[in-house]
């Protein structure tokens, strides 16, 4: 570079410093005095300048050409000989119009604001020196003529108006992040990066080279920053370091840069690099109150803009604010733009002045790209003009805040920053300004809110109603509520959301760390212990520790008794961990695959899928008892099951207003939206025969279900829609804010304590990993997978969030970093240690044994006196129908008397049972009817419809009896009983289908939990299922209860099935499973047409002095002897076989033997009746069932055995009389039914 012309006498090298020489002066006179009294790095620079030559001088050519080296072209490519297919790909399935939005479908941008980076210092590059020759050169040389340095100014005022609000803004958003703040100066000072941008001519400057006028164009923007300091002497300095490559930054990037430079400079710390190289710089009188100003240029740069102070004109300085603000005045500053005139024109400054201008009113999408880079989850203010008043059509300016108000309230949750993955501006049409017709003029305006903020009677300006209504819905909690029809529950969560934010102590900070750490700590040990083994992390949701931290924390400052979680494979092994408490060395134990051979053990379960039982201790001291209920990999299955168990426990306890006990159920977002068990679960909360005084519903959703996005698996804009179906509030939080997280946990909480309803949380956090920690989701999912990877943890970000706010200190940050270490270490060594710690819990809950085995299943005459009479005595002005009273009547006749048909022996059994003490609960479809008019357990007065149930008056102290209705619902009806079975063994529990057929709606609860629940949990139940079955001509859907799949499900004793064949079998079947010590599910075939069968009705005999009796023989046979062929049945056939011998005169000669119970085979009982025939070598099976149904294939496989078993020497050969084989359980005809009919009696008994 050839030397510049220094009239001054300075050194060659100082001119790169421009407003700086002075300071470089005054060092190196430090420098020549003492080399010691300056630090290193300006030592080095001096030192390199005393030894370094002159550098050549450089000459550019007036004119350069650029030449582009030839290419070759390239050969022409073969023809292919046919025209090849043009492979297309499917539109992108990342999102839908009105429907889920999946992550990868926006931006692409990571949600994560970028961590602050050291600016990476470009290669030093030659500005491009062009010799000026002609006219141009000569005004050049003229100017220079002039003065030393030629400058022009040119001046404008620009509006602020726009800039005030979008930095309030940005400032109120960072306040609730990431902390820090954005200055006016820092926008004017990125407008004027982005101007330099838009007229490069700004950017140039003005050298002599070898004598000749020189024009400069930097490769780079450096801008130079005017920074006023005091010396400690108490004099002023001006230093004007620079900001390097300001044209590859964003705004974040340079706010960061800025910042860093002003620290530095206020702390003594600038460096030689950050003063060389300026192009522009920017002042800032304004800050102390100069409207105007034209600073002084400097060697080496072409611009200096200079800023004056943000007020008002003048003229409106005097004016009372509250008419400036219905005026619509806006505060303007003057900005200066001091230039080299002999490089750039007065046009070229004005472009520049008038590009700012534009930029500061939002032009350009300066406002967006500035949210874009900070992270601000909402679109900027826009400028418009005011808007008049003076239409007589004009809605009222009060009724448009109004109507703004009750537009964030339904939709504020569209704006809500709710995607920790993905950045997005949100925006939604009815929630802007103008679309109310409001406009930034208004801001400052004041208006009525109504109840707003429970500030009924006040004005606050629309700037104050706006920050509010903006914190209230749109940071980083969405709530949906204003669906719910009771306006004491909307108000009361007005009540909560439209306050102004408190700040958390710090205590309060350090505590959600300590259960980040925690729940970190726990995924990073597996992660690194177990590589590859499937544990369904919880990696990316960690915040829903955080929930359930919260949550069991004030449930036990409420003094609840339980929370019962119900939750799916994913973070189960955390939360068994985290918050019920179950130790690591047990969880590792699980891992290996070890077990405690002291324990009782069935077949087992992955460790994902086990339940189990703890304290967890509040901060407070107060304790709650916790639980995670065992669970297959069938999603949501768990839910009734779990609603269940909270019920048993309430009843058990009794009834208390604050409801005692808490269910908390986890759902994945893709099961919540698609599997119907929720939506039933959800219908039963409300329902009297469910009712568990409300659910907390955490949705953990990780934006994917396996390898399915969002817009493939729902349809609503979000999966918790299905909650608005039955009223529930919806909060959605995002995940990476684990303090939101928390204060939603206490506000969900509470709506359930006060409101005793569910409440349901969307957690919209991701999953690091695949489906299982074997599976690769970028195969899928790659976009999703490429923000994750950028993903900082939630830990991480919420510290970085809490030193940037001040909420915490570096040193309690660093405190928290060594916890989590130490956790670390702490956990390697418990485990260690397990190896040889003898296992501690048990994996499911202890079943008390039933008493009373021993007492025999006959009542007393007196008991059937209780219950007739129970059945006639109503409370006084009660009306029954006519007809049921006759029913009725007729009932209690029949129990002093007999014979007694089905219903009145099950209510029977009912009532001994509870007058023993025993309660019972019978849940089903019109159960309290009956589906066939035939129970009548509640009578309805036909004058009020109040109702009466003779069983609940039976004695003072008797048991409770709970008989209800279900809603039409299978899955979650039958799960819910099997739930309540299981939390209360002492109780004969039932469900009951419409049909039979009906619990094929049930098959998950069925096979998941009825029959393999103890093998794989040791989880014991005692339901009793009540399935209408029977042929009766009524079609396929209503005939069969499918006995052929229940015993396809019969091994290991691990359920009853039973078809009993009279009233009386009914009757003690059901007292002898409330007391004999088995703790396993009954599936009962109960009847239809043989409900009102005088044939099949017992006599009062068969209930005070029978019994049990699983295998029935012929109680006409006479003379075994006499008998030439043997029937074996079930349920009512026996009564048509019976009648059909009679008819063909066959009593003595064909042997009919009733199986009570299919399963478990009563091999002693039928053993004992086959053994007086043994002459017989005729013996069949008879079924209504076709012959690939029923029971029919599973007897010819275990009753031979079974009988050989117990008579030695024995072989039974069974032959099956069936109606034909058929894929549906019955034909539709009732010709053909009554004809298949009659020729399977005949064959049964004359072939």
């Amino acid at each position: 570079m050839a030397q510049v012309d220094d009239t001054q006498g300075s050194r060659a090298s100082d001119g790169q410093f421009g407003a700086n020489a002075w300071l470089i002066e005054e060092m190196r006179e430090h420098y020549r005095l003492d080399p010691s009294s300056v630090g290193a790095d300006w030592a080095a620079f001096f030192e390199r300048e005393a030894n370094s030559p002159a550098p050549p001088a450089v000459t550019t050519p007036a004119s350069a050409v650029t030449t582009t080296p030839a290419v070759s072209a390239p050969a022409p490519a073969p023809r292919p000989a046919a025209a090849p297919l043009n492979p297309t790909t499917e539109p992108s399935a990342l999102s839908s119009k009105g429907g889920p939005q999946g992550p990868g479908s926006g931006t692409g941008v990571s949600a994560d604001r970028p961590r602050p980076q050291p600016q990476t210092i470009k290669e030093v590059t030659e500005p491009v020196r062009t010799t000026l020759r002609g006219a141009a050169g000569r005004t050049a040389i003229n100017m220079d003529a002039s003065l030393s340095m030629p400058t022009a100014t040119s001046v404008r005022d620009v509006p602020m108006k726009l800039a005030i609000d979008q930095r309030d803004l940005i400032n109120g958003h960072l306040a609730r992040t990431t902390g820090g703040k954005v200055s006016f100066t820092h926008l004017i000072g990125w407008a004027m990066v982005l101007a330099l941008k838009a007229v490069p001519e700004m950017n140039n400057s003005y050298e002599l080279v070898d004598g000749k006028p020189t024009l400069v164009t930097p490769p780079t923007i450096n801008l130079g920053l005017a920074i006023d300091q005091q010396k400690s002497d108490g004099s002023r300095q001006l230093l004007v370091p620079n900001i390097k490559n300001c044209e590859d930054l964003d705004f974040a990037g340079f706010w960061q840069a800025y910042e860093g430079l002003v620290k530095k400079a206020r702390n003594g710390k600038l460096e030689v690099s950050d003063f060389a190289g300026s192009t522009a710089s920017l002042t800032n009188p304004g800050g102390i109150g100069t409207n105007h100003s034209v600073p002084r240029l400097m060697s080496g740069q072409g611009v200096i803009l200079g800023v004056g102070s943000i007020d008002y004109p003048p003229e409106f300085q005097g004016v009372n604010p509250s008419r400036i603000t219905r005026l619509g005045v806006s505060k303007v500053t003057t900005l200066t733009s001091t230039y080299d005139h002999r490089v750039i024109q007065g046009a070229q400054s004005g472009e520049f002045l008038r590009y700012i201008h534009q930029l500061l009113i939002g032009q350009h999408g300066f406002y967006d790209d500035i949210f874009d880079s900070l992270r601000v989850p909402y679109t900027p203010v826009r400028w418009t003009t005011d808007i008049s008043e003076e239409s007589a059509s004009a809605i009222p300016p009060s009724a448009r805040v109004f109507s703004l108000i009750n537009a964030y309230r339904n939709l504020g949750h569209y704006l809500a920053d709710l995607d920790p993955l993905e950045y997005r501006q949100r925006s939604h049409p009815e929630l802007d300004l103008e679309h109310h017709g409001l406009t930034l003029w208004d801001l400052d305006r004041e208006f009525p809110v109504g109840s707003f903020g429970g500030l009924t009677g006040k004005k606050l300006s629309l700037r104050e109603i706006l920050a509010r209504l903006r914190d209230s819905y749109c940071r980083t909690v969405g709530v949906e509520y204003m669906h719910i029809a009771d306006d004491e529950q909307r108000s009361w969560i007005q009540d909560r959301f439209e306050q102004p934010f408190k700040a958390w102590p710090k205590e309060e900070h350090l505590r959600i760390l300590d259960k980040l750490n925690e729940a970190e700590v726990f995924e990073t040990f597996l992660q690194t212990k177990f590589v590859g083994q499937k544990r369904f992390s919880l990696e990316g949701g960690e915040s829903a520790i955080v929930f359930l931290d919260e949550t069991c924390e004030r449930a036990a400052d409420d003094n609840i008794d339980e929370v019962i979680i119900g939750m799916p494979h994913r973070g189960r092994l955390n939360v068994l961990a985290n918050i019920v408490g179950k130790s690591y060395g047990q969880i590792f134990r699980e891992f290996q695959g070890n077990y405690d051979p002291r324990l009782p053990q069935g077949s087992g379960d992955v460790k994902y899928h086990l339940g189990a039982e703890g304290e967890f201790t509040a901060a407070s001291g107060r304790t709650v008892k916790a639980s995670v209920a065992a669970n297959p990999s069938h999603l949501e299955a768990v839910n009734p099951v779990v609603e269940g168990i909270a019920r048993a426990k309430i009843d058990r306890i009794g009834k208390r207003p604050d409801w005692p006990v808490l269910p908390v159920l986890l759902h994945g977002d893709a099961a919540f939206a698609g599997q119907g068990v929720v939506y039933e679960t959800l219908q039963m909360s409300q329902l009297r025969a469910y009712k568990t005084g409300g659910t907390i519903h955490l949705v953990v959703n990780n934006q994917v279900g396996f390898t399915t996005s969002p817009v493939d698996s729902r349809s609503s804009v979000y999966s918790t829609d299905v909650a608005k179906t039955i009223g529930a509030p919806i909060f959605h939080v995002n995940g990476d804010d684990p303090e939101a997280v928390a204060r939603v946990a206490q506000i969900a909480f509470d709506y359930r304590q006060r409101f005793n309803r569910d409440v349901v949380v969307d957690l919209v956090c991701y999953r690091r990993r695949g489906h299982n920690e074997g599976d690769d989701p970028s195969f899928t999912q790659p976009l999703m997978y490429d923000l994750i990877e950028q993903k900082r943890s939630t830990r991480k970000l919420y510290t970085e969030a809490l030193i940037g706010r001040g909420d915490i200190s570096t040193e309690d940050a660093e405190q928290v970093l060594a916890k989590f270490r130490d956790r670390m270490e702490s956990v390697f060594r418990e485990v260690r240690e397990a190896a040889e710690t003898p296992a501690e819990e048990p994996k499911a809950p202890y079943y008390p044994p039933k008493l009373g085995a021993d007492r025999g299943t006959a009542i007393t005459a007196e008991v059937m006196e209780l219950v007739a009479q129970a059945h006639l005595s109503f409370p006084e002005g009660f009306n029954p129908h006519p007809k049921v009273l006759k029913q009725l009547q007729r009932r209690a006749e029949s129990l002093r008397t007999g014979p007694v048909d089905w219903a009145t022996a099950e209510l029977l059994a009912y009532a001994s049972l509870l007058i023993e003490g025993r309660p019972v609960r019978l849940a089903g479809q019109d159960s309290r009817r009956g589906t066939f008019s035939q129970r009548f357990a509640a009578i309805v007065d036909r004058v009020t419809s109040k109702a009466y149930v003779p069983l609940k008056h039976l004695s003072a102290d008797q048991g409770g009896f709970h008989v209800f209705d279900s809603l039409l619902s299978e899955y979650a009806g039958m799960g819910f009983e099997y739930g309540y079975s299981v939390a209360a063994p002492d109780a004969l529990v039932l469900w009951e289908a419409q049909f039979g057929d009906f619990a094929d709606g049930a098959q998950t609860i069925a096979d998941e939990f009825i029959s393999s629940g103890n093998a794989k949990w040791t989880q014991k139940s005692g339901v009793v299922l009540l399935l209408p079955h029977g042929y009766e001509g009524q079609g396929p859907d209503h005939s069969s209860a499918r006995l052929e799949r229940w015993l396809t499900l019969c091994s290991e004793g691990a359920l009853a099935v039973s078809q009993p064949s009279s009233p009386a079998s009914f009757f003690h079947l059901l007292r002898t499973h409330a007391y004999v010590n088995w703790h396993r599910p009954v599936v009962v075939a109960t009847p239809k047409s043989m409900l009102r069968s005088k044939m099949a009705a017992s006599p009062i005999e068969e209930f005070t002095q029978g019994r049990w009796q699983p295998a029935q023989g012929d109680p006409s046979i006479v003379d075994p002897s006499t008998v030439k062929r043997v029937l074996i049945c079930s349920g009512k056939i026996r009564w048509e076989l019976v009648a059909a011998r009679e008819k063909a005169g066959l009593d003595q000669e064909v042997a009919i033997l009733s199986l009570e119970r299919l399963y478990p085979i009563p091999a002693p009982e039928l053993a004992a009746e086959l053994a007086k025939y043994r002459h017989v070598s005729d013996i069949r099976w008879v079924q209504d069932e076709p012959e690939n149904q029923g029971a029919w294939w599973f007897l010819q496989l275990h009753l031979p055995q079974a009988m050989a078993a117990q008579l030695p020497g024995y072989e039974l050969k069974l032959t099956p009389v069936t109606r034909p084989a058929a894929s549906a359980p019955s034909v539709g005809s009732i010709k053909l039914h009554l004809a298949q009919e009659e020729e399977l009696l005949r064959t049964a008994l004359t072939e």
